[in-house]
């Protein structure tokens, strides 16, 4: 099963369930997986507890052997009745701190953690006062913390927190106040840093009015706010997020390693305006489903069932996922477990950057293809 929030007043993520439909397709079409054909069943959330939960009893009731490549803010709704049936929750969006804990939770990324440390970092040192917007909600609360980690990494004094209501319809308020807080008395400029994911495009809305008296004021945020569809309909190179700093989880959307999923969203789902390649959830769906591929390659002619789907994760597989992340297991403890993310095992993260009106690669962005680690300053981040 596939499930994620779907014509909401809020965040909503179709490109998920119908990347995983997408995905079936593709497979089935080359005779399933080990002679066996892939059956996926999508639901939706409603970006709501009471939704979340509902999907993770279907989940049980129908028997599925994993939930793949999902999204929903509600971890502590739907993570506990998984458990119970046995599910495992394989390669989640990352946006609440349960995937990050729960025993059956297998991410694939970060999640917002890694982005808000990786995207403090880069800032560090091009930014003066530093100002989040971010939703007023459980799953926005640790959001300072996090991105004042990275920030502090690099010796810069800290951010200045706005709250913001995730359903508003303007931001002119917040606008205001990031704006002027970012022009505050420091020798380099300041930055804005929206953090509302599909909020954000309202947020600039307010901020592109705003920003006139605030020109020299820099922009940068993460991936899931903002990506090249957005860029585009803001006005490409002469928009306001031109020279803007974005972290994402992955490759810039143009590198080639994506080019697999490309050629499977053209063949399966040509037309389907949902499926995004640029969109960080169609990408997390892509690689959730490659790591259900190689479980259920490693299990072979074995019984197919929710409990050997979660030994064979549990017992040691290594997944490649053609460079787009480094490679995935997830063993009994890892390093960030002392800091409440027992379950985080890829904490590398992509700097890209607004350059002539495309989203690249971030020239200073250092380590294997492209990635930089962001452990050691998740493990000094102050989240309790």
């Amino acid at each position: 099963m596939t499930w994620a929030p779907e014509n909401t007043d809020a965040t909503n993520k179709p490109g998920m369930p119908a990347m995983a439909r997408a995905y079936a397709k593709w497979i089935n079409a080359r005779g399933g997986i080990n002679g066996r054909k892939l059956e996926v069943l999508t639901c939706n959330d409603h970006n709501d507890s009471v939704g979340a939960a509902q999907c993770a009893r279907r989940a049980a009731a129908e028997n599925v052997v994993a939930v793949v490549g999902s999204y929903s803010q509600f971890g502590d709704s739907f993570l506990a009745p998984l458990e119970s049936a046995g599910i495992p929750y394989i390669g989640g969006y990352g946006v609440t701190n349960e995937e990050f804990t729960g025993p059956m939770s297998y991410p694939v990324n970060g999640g917002q953690p890694t982005l808000l440390a990786g995207l403090g970092k880069a800032l560090a040192s091009a930014c003066g006062p530093v100002s989040l917007i971010r939703p007023d909600s459980i799953a926005g609360d640790q959001l300072p913390a996090l991105l004042e980690s990275g920030l502090t990494s690099g010796g810069h004094p800290g951010v200045g927190d706005q709250l913001a209501a995730e359903d508003a319809t303007e931001y002119g308020g917040q606008a205001d106040r990031a704006l002027r807080y970012a022009t505050g008395d420091y020798a380099r400029r300041g930055c804005v840093v929206p953090a509302l994911g599909d909020r954000t495009d309202t947020f600039m809305d307010s901020f592109r009015r705003a920003r006139d008296e605030f020109p020299k004021v820099r922009l940068a945020t993460v991936l899931g706010s903002v990506d090249q569809t957005v860029i585009n309909a803001t006005g490409g190179a002469s928009g306001p997020y031109e020279g803007a700093y974005i972290t994402g989880w992955y490759p810039p959307a143009s590198d080639a390693r994506w080019d697999t999923m490309k050629k499977v969203i053209n063949e399966e789902a040509f037309g389907d305006n949902r499926i995004d390649p640029a969109d960080a959830g169609v990408q997390t769906t892509w690689i959730a489903y490659t790591v259900l591929r190689a479980t259920l390659n490693k299990i072979g002619d074995g019984e197919v069932n929710a409990d050997n789907v979660r030994r064979t994760l549990d017992h040691g597989l290594e997944v490649t996922t053609g460079g787009l992340t480094p490679t995935l297991h997830w063993p009994d403890h890892n390093a960030l477990a002392s800091v409440g993310f027992p379950r985080l095992v890829n904490a590398d993260v992509t700097l890209q950057v607004v350059h002539e009106g495309r989203l690249v690669a971030a020239g200073r962005s250092g380590g294997a293809a492209g990635f930089t680690d962001v452990t050691t300053i998740l493990e000094k981040a102050d989240i309790g």
